[in-house]
């Protein structure tokens, strides 16, 4: 089930902006701001996941792979 959200407090020229944005759009204010919304929810999904994806590299790694291996990996890779 969808919910409201009421924001209070948005100065004069944020709200032109994102009316202007919404108008350049061809879309309501209300149908823009949803629309940026959901990105701004699917960023944060992506992130929460890269975090986690970071952490499980880390510890697998256990602190063991230096700045300097990994620098030497890349140019073995390269050179071949």
């Amino acid at each position: 089930m969808s919910k409201v959200i009421h924001i209070r407090d948005v100065p004069d020229e944020v709200h032109a902006a994102l009316s202007s944005a919404a108008a350049n759009s061809g879309r309501s204010l209300t149908v823009y701001l949803k629309d940026e919304l959901e990105l701004v929810a699917r960023r944060s999904r992506i992130a929460d996941s890269n975090a986690a994806v970071i952490t499980e590299v880390r510890d697998r790694a256990a602190g063991n792979v230096s700045r300097e291996s990994i620098l030497e990996a890349l140019d073995e890779g390269r050179n071949q």
